[in-house]
């Protein structure tokens, strides 16, 4: 099985954590607090039929084959998996909370760990704002960024030529699939001297969900999102909005009031994101980031951390799923009101919505809120 350099995993290991991953009901958040619980994705794959079970319902894991299908194909490609706990995997990225587990590349990884910029944009950008993203990324390039952008058409493509070749892309489809079609070719040439990197399993088509999931990627990977031109209503606000709640600078150039696709960097700016017009202060901003942002666009954000520790086995009272599905609505509501409610520890809580997720009567939500999933 192609994977990381250095991995420290198993064969039989590496395998488990896929097929969990793949199998319904298993998103970033319930596979780490699986692993955290569990220790090992063989493990949690052992341990999920229980699961199910006790949360009044059952679950059919991925299947092998499919899995076995998959690996070849991240061969056949030319890919690589790499996974959240080894040591070449994107430190930035792994701080953020739901940060995928297993994601798949072509390409120099080590461009990950240099340090990275966002550049993010209207598909549909003014010709004007095309050419000052092209300005801006060969300008951080020149001082040593590497500029991370999702391959759409307008701003991102104009960023990655411009920073080319140190630039990273992240697509929302699988590895081998180039979306827009006109950017096949800019794509394999990142993915040659770039970095390429997918979190979809090849043969993946993008879909409209898959866009605000490659965007997290994104703003994770990079010291800070710089929006360059972006309507008030769009996925580049997406990006800020989660750059924003991981901790990170938040930048905008500003535009005209007369062009819509100029409202939403302007918005940003309004609610605190920091105003840039050349790449020295881009660079100024992010030379000297200790952690301590200076853009105030902030939203608050579940600690992460303690998530996993309240999932982990020790100190666990009584609470059954059904107690607990008792307190819950299709209306979501946040995990810390349900632990008040119950009066059990918040190991025990979250144990009962794993399981109740895994069987299928749990849907999670941002903020750290669930809800019983729709009939």
């Amino acid at each position: 099985m192609t994977q990381g350099a250095g991995s420290g995993l198993s064969q039989a290991e590496a395998f488990a954590r896929i097929r969990l991953l793949r199998s319904p009901r298993i998103g970033p958040v319930t596979f780490a607090q699986l692993l955290a619980r569990y220790g090992s994705g063989e493990a949690a794959v052992e341990a999920l039929p229980h699961l199910a079970k006790a949360g009044g319902g059952h679950h059919q894991l991925a299947s092998a084959d499919a899995v076995r299908r998959e690996v070849e194909a991240v061969k056949r490609h030319g890919a690589r998996y790499l996974f959240h706990d080894q040591p070449d995997y994107p430190h930035l990225l792994a701080e953020c909370e739901g940060a995928p587990p297993v994601i798949t590349y072509r390409g120099d990884l080590s461009l990950a760990s240099k340090p990275v910029v966002a550049m993010v944009g209207a598909r549909n950008a003014s010709a004007a704002a095309v050419k000052l993203a092209r300005e801006f990324a060969s300008g951080l390039s020149a001082e040593g960024f590497v500029v991370v952008s999702g391959l759409a058409r307008g701003i991102d493509g104009a960023a990655h030529e411009g920073a080319f070749p140190k630039t990273i892309g992240v697509i929302a489809s699988g590895i081998e699939i180039a979306y827009p079609p006109q950017h096949a070719d800019l794509q394999e040439r990142i993915a040659s001297e770039g970095l390429l990197i997918a979190e979809q399993p090849p043969g993946t088509e993008p879909r409209g969900s898959h866009f605000p999931s490659r965007n997290r990627i994104i703003a994770g990977l990079a010291l800070g999102t710089l929006v360059v031109e972006a309507a008030v209503k769009s996925g580049s606000l997406i990006t800020a909005r989660l750059a924003g709640e991981y901790g990170r600078e938040v930048m905008a150039i500003p535009g005209s009031p007369l062009d819509a696709r100029s409202h939403g960097c302007n918005h940003l700016i309004r609610e605190g994101a920091v105003l840039v017009q050349e790449p020295s202060d881009v660079v100024e901003l992010l030379s000297t980031f200790d952690g301590a942002p200076r853009s105030t666009f902030r939203e608050p954000v579940q600690a992460y951390d303690a998530m996993l520790d309240a999932i982990a086995p020790a100190d666990l009272s009584e609470a059954e799923p059904a107690d607990i599905a008792q307190l819950l609505t299709n209306a979501p509501v946040a995990v810390d009101e349900l632990i008040r409610q119950s009066g059990t520890s918040a190991a025990a809580v979250q144990l009962a919505l794993l399981e109740l997720e895994i069987a299928g009567r749990l849907e999670r939500h941002a903020g750290g809120r669930v809800s019983l999933c729709e009939p």
